[in-house]
């Protein structure tokens, strides 16, 4: 329990279900406060406990979330967290301690898939009702495992149905507002957050076409597709095309249509039922959280949990560091309905060869 409207209304749903509920907080840095969480569970009578994973949080997620930086890349310290943390050491533990299942407030759902052939029940894992907050984009790492033992309470309500239910638990006065996109951050951006925490060094910005245009303060301070904050002064704005680490340059274009790609390739990949696919396999795929899922091909394993994709239309701003999830492409069932059931994901990678490239 984060002390959240998410997290409360799914304890509260469990409870009403029957379940012996338990509330935890997960205290992951030094500003993490958990008195909202507490008022709550006190609020809904359920007993409340503070697991601290600060030491492991800092080293799993954080240094991570730096590392990716000073490399060049845009990291996704929610990935690793859920990976690492939610569903590595917050699930193992509560496991330990008795618990028959882990809850959290993700707007994800599962089905169960039953065979002939197997007495043991496999899990999908899909998209919430509300399309709009749906979070199964987070969740590609989870094996079957761990979503046999998870449920996801509110991932067959809106976000709006979320809200009322709190208010009529009388709740709403003690949530918190909505979470940050990264938490640690805080209040300041991240820019500003990495500012006090990377060493970096001032480089030239240079157009695709190999013109000077300015000096940039850092390419970890950059991220593909941006166009604000590049500081160079012409009526036609900048986007950042790439990166060139290894001479320390940020290559950038007045046309958007530079940051356009049909091809990746994908590493760390993870498949939710576990065996892998026949390839090639035609997917819906997404390249970051807000961007819609679009036809794609999952051309051929380049060696193991590396495969390599390409899109039927060019994708804005492939970047790596972020992941790329795959979706089923069409479902027999009509009550999953179309690209509903998540198939899997990985890391989108630079080339091995030239560093500043995504094939």
């Amino acid at each position: 329990m984060s002390g959240g409207v998410d997290s409360a209304v799914a304890a509260a749903l469990l409870k009403k279900q029957g379940f012996d509920v338990t509330g935890v907080f997960m205290k992951l840095f030094k500003e993490a406060d958990p008195t909202n969480a507490k008022k709550v569970a006190k609020k809904m009578d359920i007993p409340f406990k503070i697991f601290d994973f600060r030491k492991e949080f800092k080293r799993k997620v954080i240094d991570y979330f730096l590392k990716g930086y000073r490399q060049g890349i845009t990291p996704n310290p929610c990935i690793v967290c859920n990976r690492d943390i939610k569903f590595g050491l917050f699930f193992e533990k509560a496991l330990k301690m008795g618990a028959d299942y882990m809850a959290t407030g993700h707007y994800a759902r599962k089905s169960e898939l039953t065979t002939n052939n197997s007495q043991l029940t496999t899990y999908k894992l899909l998209r919430a009702k509300d399309k709009n907050k749906d979070q199964s984009y987070f969740l590609w790492t989870l094996t079957q495992r761990q979503l046999r033992k998870t449920l996801f309470p509110i991932g067959d309500y809106t976000k709006k149905e979320v809200r009322k239910m709190a208010k009529k638990l009388g709740i709403s006065d003690l949530i918190k507002g909505e979470s940050e996109d990264i938490c640690f951050v805080g209040n300041t951006n991240v820019r500003e957050y990495l500012r006090t925490r990377i060493n970096t060094n001032k480089g030239e910005i240079i157009t695709v076409e190999g013109k000077v245009v300015g000096e940039h303060e850092g390419l970890a301070f950059y991220t593909i597709g941006q166009r604000k904050g590049i500081k160079i002064a012409a009526k036609i704005p900048y986007y950042v095309i790439r990166k060139d680490i290894k001479n320390n340059n940020l290559i950038v274009s007045q046309n958007s249509e530079d940051l356009l790609s049909k091809n990746l390739i994908a590493t760390e990949v993870n498949w939710i039922l576990g065996g892998e696919p026949e390839l090639p396999l035609k997917i819906r795929a997404k390249v970051r959280y807000r961007s819609e899922a679009a036809p794609a091909i999952l051309v051929n394993c380049l060696r193991s949990k590396v495969y390599s994709l390409k899109f039927g239309q060019p994708q804005r701003a492939i970047t790596p560091g972020q992941s790329v999830v795959f979706y089923l492409l069409a479902e027999a069932s009509a009550k999953t309905g179309k690209g509903k059931e998540l198939l899997g994901g990985g890391i989108i990678q630079l080339l091995k060869n030239k560093p500043d490239v995504v094939i």
